[in-house]
C-alpha cells in the first residue's frame, strides 16, 4: 500500500517522522543539513497539495485536526473503490481514527498498525469490524475472492450486523476464511444450496462461496464470493491467437456455468511454453502459465486420450492431464474440442485450508 503522511505543525512532523511511506511536512520544519528520504517538504495549503497527490496513494495520512481534514478532502471523493483510504492522527499521537474506506480501502487496518507502532489508540467506528463479525464487503480478499451481487452488499452486511439469521453456504474455495480469534457469529448459519431450497423463508440473506454461476439463487439479497478455484487446461495448434482462445473459453465456461472470476492459472504442454497466443490471454488476465514435459502428462490418467496428441506431443493428451495435475483435484470439465484448440476445467483441491 502506497501512503503518504500530511504534517502542518511541530508535533505533527515528529510524528510523521515515526511512519514508513512518503512523508510531507510544511517547511518551516525542515531542519537545518541534509533530510532524510521519503521526506517532502512544502508551502501550499494543505488542499492544494491533496489535489496534487490524491490520485497517487492508496492511503494518506493526516497528522491534522479531523474537522479540517473532512473539509480538505470532501471536493475529491468519488467513491469506496476509486478513494484512498483516509486516517487521521491527532498532534500527540493518542488517537488513530479511520475517517474513508475503512474496509475496501484498507483504513481499518492501516490504522490499527500505525495505532500500534505510536502507542495509540485506535478508532474504528466499521460495525463490522466492531461487532468482529463477517465483513461482506471484503470477505476473503487476502485469499484472492471477489465479489458478485455489489447491489446487495449494503443490505446483507446490514442482517450481519443487525444479526439477523444469515445463510453461509461455501462450495469451494480455502476453508481457512475465517480469520478472528472468536467462533462464527452465532446469527451465520453453515448450510447448503440444497437445504435452503426448504427453509430459504428463515433467512435474511446468503453469502454464498461458489465457483458456480447461479442465476436464480433460493435468497434474493445474496452476496456471491469467487475463489480462485479454476484451472484451464489448454492444448492449442502452432499460432491458434489470443481472441480464438478466450472466445472458445469463455463459450464453455457459460455453456458450464462456471464463472471466469474463479479461474486461478492455465496449464499445457511443455511444448506450449512460448505459444504466443495463449501466453497473450495469460498476460492479459493476469494468469499464471504452468507448463508440464509430456513425460509427466502422460503418467495421468486422463479420460478422453488421443493417438494423434500422442504422435504429435508424445502424451495422449495435454488439457485433461494439465488441468488435473495443477489444480491437484477434480475434473469438472472434460476435454472440449474446437477446430484447433481443446479445454478441460479441473477444480482444485483445498484440503486443510490450502492450495494443491
Amino acid at each position: 500500500m502506497k501512503t503518504a503522511t500530511i504534517a502542518i505543525t511541530k508535533h505533527g512532523a515528529a510524528i510523521a517522522q515515526q511512519l514508513s511511506g512518503d512523508r510531507f511536512i510544511k517547511s518551516k520544519f525542515k531542519p537545518e543539513g541534509e533530510s532524510e528520504d521519503n521526506i517532502i517538504y512544502f508551502d501550499s495549503p494543505i488542499k492544494g497539495l491533496t489535489a496534487e497527490i490524491w490520485p497517487r496513494y492508496d492511503a494518506l495520512v493526516y497528522v491534522v485536526s479531523l474537522g479540517a481534514v473532512v473539509r480538505t478532502i470532501a471536493h475529491f471523493l468519488k467513491d469506496k473503490h476509486e478513494d484512498p483510504a483516509i486516517i487521521v492522527v491527532d498532534d500527540k499521537a493518542q488517537f488513530v481514527i479511520s475517517v474513508l474506506s475503512g474496509h475496501v480501502g484498507g483504513a481499518n487496518e492501516l490504522t490499527q498498525k500505525i495505532a500500534d507502532q505510536l502507542g495509540a489508540k485506535a478508532i474504528i467506528t466499521t460495525a463490522s469490524d466492531v461487532g468482529k463479525t463477517i465483513p461482506v464487503d471484503i470477505l476473503g480478499r487476502e485469499l484472492g475472492w471477489t465479489t458478485e451481487g455489489e447491489a446487495y452488499i449494503t443490505p446483507v452486511s446490514a442482517a450481519v450486523v443487525n444479526e439477523e439469521v444469515v445463510a453461509f453456504v461455501q462450495e469451494t474455495g480455502e476453508l481457512n476464511w475465517w480469520k478472528r480469534a472468536r467462533p462464527l457469529p452465532k446469527n451465520i448459519e453453515l448450510t447448503s444450496l440444497e437445504k435452503l431450497e426448504a427453509e430459504s423463508a428463515r433467512f435474511s440473506a446468503l453469502l454464498c462461496v461458489t465457483d458456480r454461476i447461479i442465476s436464480n439463487p433460493p435468497i434474493r439479497q445474496t452476496v456471491f464470493y469467487r475463489p480462485k478455484s479454476l484451472v484451464l487446461g489448454i492444448g492449442c495448434d502452432r499460432g491458434t491467437s489470443c481472441e480464438r482462445i478466450e472466445a472458445f473459453i469463455l463459450e464453455i465456461l457459460k455453456k458450464e456455468k462456471l464463472s471466469f472470476k474463479s479461474v486461478r492459472n492455465v496449464a499445457t504442454a511443455e511444448a506450449k511454453r512460448d505459444e504466443v497466443g495463449l501466453n497473450q490471454f495469460c498476460d492479459k488476465h493476469g494468469f499464471k502459465l504452468i507448463c508440464y514435459a509430456s513425460e509427466i502428462l502422460k503418467g495421468v490418467k486422463a479420460p478422453n486420450p488421443s493417438a494423434m496428441v500422442l504422435k504429435h506431443v508424445g502424451t495422449p493428451g495435454v488439457s485433461e492431464p494439465a488441468a488435473m495435475l495443477s489444480s491437484g483435484g477434480t475434473l469438472i470439465v472434460p476435454k472440449q474440442k474446437t477446430k484447433n484448440m481443446t479445454l478441460a476445467v479441473a477444480r482444485v483441491s483445498f484440503e486443510n485450508g490450502e492450495t494443491s
